[in-house]
């Protein structure tokens, strides 16, 4: 019989243990931030109808879902976490308390073609806060607050959060007297602008049908550079009459006010976002010493969240992490190391099969006493023994033979120190 190919389909992960703890504990860093900030977990289907997930995306999501059928039921596997997040408010905003604090840490799965550090199958860590009507835009600079926290926890290194504001692009753009189409494609282009030339970028703006000043306009608008205050006062100084423009100014301008004791933020105009539901504040999360890897964190303000699912109104802001490409990359350079390869601290060996009883109660104790405590019931001898408990890195092991059972105490070896203490059996 032919054995299947049991190779892991490309855009998806397994981990050996050690790599599986250092993931879990990076998730669990970010797990205890958006705890910290009072924010409660949820965890909404993988499973939708497949037009409960169309009705708010655009652009090439329908080529980038994972679709099934059930009878005569087309489904899919959701693609991101905000679009679900949606349909909960929606469905469930009697039972809610407004304003939503809400953590989602969860897998998503898009079938684009795979890239290293691209995946299918992936873990988003988001957190977002909803209101019904208005939100504050403090809570704007909270999320942001909160992404400062998990990669300041993560100790990464130094890392810069940079900062804008859709409105106050659209308003530039609208005084441009460009077409809702230019805008749109303005908008994209500027969104690649980093990973290109200058000169590829002007062409670009001249493909769109931009005259050259109206090009030299957009490089003075996104190249505005030096601290917060002065940004500031240039965008304030091109008198712009635009209503989108002026509101975009003032959030952005409360949201850097709010974090002003936060010196790693900074207002860089060429932030976007490539996707269509943000309206207000945008962010990107860089490594200072790795800009290569791109954003780490990233969101933004979303005024219009359930308008697909309700006629109720719900604004929201939201700061993700996409942990399993930021794992990955890490991992890549170097940043994250392998961790324990067994939760265990301590490995208790009976030396043979009589002494297994003895082991089993003295694991128990262990445990009772709030210990992680394995018993290694294999026949081996005990070389081989302990060679596992090497291999497996456990802190201390416990070997129980048979003086151990007749005196009650057994010896505690530290595996790193080689210290060895004894204790009650």
């Amino acid at each position: 019989m032919q054995r299947p190919n049991t190779a892991t389909l490309s855009g998806f992960m397994d981990l050996t243990p050690e790599y599986q703890a250092a993931f879990d504990k990076i998730k669990q860093t970010i797990a205890n931030v958006h705890s910290a900030y009072g924010f409660s977990s949820i965890d909404t289907p993988l499973i939708y109808r497949k037009e409960i997930l169309l009705a708010k995306a655009g652009g090439d999501t329908e080529k980038q879902i994972y679709e099934m059928t059930r009878g005569e039921t087309d489904l899919a596997l959701r693609f991101d976490q905000t679009v679900p997040l949606a349909v909960y408010v929606a469905n469930k905003q009697s039972e809610l308390a407004f304003p939503f604090k809400v953590s989602q840490i969860g897998k998503v799965y898009r079938g684009e073609r795979s890239q290293k550090g691209r995946f299918r199958e992936f873990y988003q860590c988001d957190a977002d806060v909803i209101g019904r009507g208005e939100l504050p835009i403090a809570y704007d600079a909270e999320v942001i607050a909160i992404l400062n926290d998990i990669f300041t926890e993560l100790d990464l290194g130094k890392f810069t959060i940079r900062i804008a504001n859709r409105k106050l692009l659209l308003g530039f753009l609208e005084s441009l007297d460009l077409t809702d189409g230019q805008r749109v494609a303005t908008t994209s282009a500027i969104d690649h602008a980093e990973k290109i030339s200058g000169d590829e970028f002007k062409e670009m703006l001249r493909e769109i049908g931009l005259d050259e000043e109206r090009i030299l306009r957009v490089f003075e608008f996104i190249e505005l550079d030096g601290t917060n205050a002065d940004i500031l006062r240039n965008l304030t100084v091109m008198n712009i009459t635009n209503d989108d423009f002026k509101q975009g100014l003032r959030e952005l301008r409360e949201v850097t006010d709010l974090l002003a004791a936060y010196d790693n933020v900074k207002i860089d105009l060429m932030i976007v976002r490539g996707l269509d539901y943000y309206t207000g504040t945008v962010f990107e999360t860089i490594l200072d010493k790795h800009p290569e890897i791109g954003s780490v964190g990233s969101g933004g303000r979303y005024d219009n969240l359930c308008d697909n699912y309700t006629s109720e109104k719900f604004q929201g802001v939201g700061g993700s992490v996409g942990l399993s490409r930021l794992f990955y990359v890490l991992t890549e350079i170097g940043l994250v190391k392998p961790s324990v390869k067994t939760s265990a601290e301590i490995l208790v060996i009976p030396f043979g099969e009589s002494q297994i009883g003895a082991a089993n109660l003295l694991a128990n104790k262990l445990r009772g006493e709030g210990k992680r405590v394995m018993v290694l019931y294999d026949g081996w001898k005990i070389g081989k023994k302990m060679e596992f408990a090497n291999k497996i890195a456990v802190p201390f092991v416990a070997v129980i033979g048979e003086n151990e059972v007749t005196s009650g105490r057994y010896g505690l070896k530290n595996m790193v120190t080689g210290e060895e203490v004894q204790e009650v059996l």
